[in-house]
């Protein structure tokens, strides 16, 4: 279903700007077991899977920040990120699959307006593996551009991403829109004053309600109806 607080013409949006995990795929159980590896190689305890889910979308070092209780000692959080990347550069892709529907959502939207539409990924996992997921998984072809949260100085939910995207496709903040799953891509996208989208089948549609995009989706399907319709 798609319910609009903010109403737009869909229909007019050319860039698209995706946020990866928990928006174009479901990678949660390889994080969960990434993050629970790096807590028992430091004789952690274990986390349940759904809080660390929720400590998903600010960037690999804060994920671990988070598992580890916030340390004082950075030099633990930057041993502890190590150790993580370093095993999750090896399982990304043990369990980590599109979601249902993801794929059938970008052919229609691309097929629909051709060329004439951009889509790109912006995310906070490192640019790497968030690469080599789109590749593996055969989402490569829909998207001009992805970036991750080491491809710039600043990270989401800071506008420089965005901005470059709009810079290398000569597009006006008006005529794009950033799609995720947290309130991170809501404040993103409003700090590039772009639209935005929320979808609620992520890892943190909870914090949709602190950062209430323009549109709220329940399915990947919504996007074709929200994209091909003038809605306003």
């Amino acid at each position: 279903m798609v319910k609009f607080t903010n109403p737009f013409d869909g229909s007019k949006l050319k860039l698209l700007v995706f946020d990866l995990d928990g928006t174009l795929v479901d990678s949660r159980i390889d994080l969960v077991q990434s993050v629970n590896a790096m807590l028992e190689h430091f004789h952690r305890p274990r986390l349940p899977g759904e809080v660390i889910a929720s400590y998903v979308g600010d960037g690999a070092p804060m994920l671990v920040r988070r598992a580890l209780g916030d340390p004082d000692e950075e030099v633990v959080v930057e041993e502890a990120v190590e150790y993580f990347l370093a095993y999750y550069r090896v399982h990304k892709l043990d369990h980590t699959q599109v979601y249902p529907g993801v794929r059938e959502a970008l052919e229609a939207i691309r097929d629909h307006h051709g060329s004439d539409r951009r889509m790109a990924v912006l995310s906070n996992k490192p640019v790497n593996p968030s690469r080599a997921i789109i590749d593996a998984l055969g989402l490569g072809e829909f998207f001009i551009r992805v970036y991750g949260g080491n491809s710039f100085h600043t990270k989401k939910p800071d506008p420089l991403g965005i901005e470059t995207l709009l810079g290398e496709t000569g597009m006006q903040s008006d005529q794009a829109i950033m799609i995720g799953d947290s309130s991170i891509d809501v404040i993103t996208g409003r700090n590039a004053e772009l639209w935005t989208c929320g979808v609620t089948y992520g890892f943190a549609p909870r914090t949709l309600d602190d950062a209430p995009p323009d549109v709220l989706i329940d399915a990947p399907a919504d996007l074709v109806e929200l994209f091909a319709h003038n809605a306003g």
